[in-house]
């Protein structure tokens, strides 16, 4: 499974808009940054209380990221 569509999967099964989420893939050989946009009425089930969500995503897919020997960083971006 490509990193961006685990991603993607994560997201898009947390919004009540799937339509509207948007994962931009940027970064070279050793690190990739995931920028992940969603609609204004979703951004907080992305993030969960406290950041919860968001750090359980950053764990997987830091997780999945260093089998393939790299790094990822997750980042929500708020419009």
């Amino acid at each position: 499974v490509e990193m961006k569509e685990l991603v993607e999967e994560i997201v898009k099964a947390l919004v009540d808009n799937p339509e509207e989420v948007n994962i931009l893939e940027t970064g070279g050989n050793k690190a990739v940054i995931y920028e992940v946009k969603v609609d204004k009425t979703d951004i907080g089930k992305v993030i969960g209380k406290e950041g919860r969500i968001a750090n359980a995503m950053r764990t997987i897919i830091s997780a999945a990221a260093k089998k393939q020997g790299k790094r990822a960083l997750l980042q929500i971006i708020e419009d």
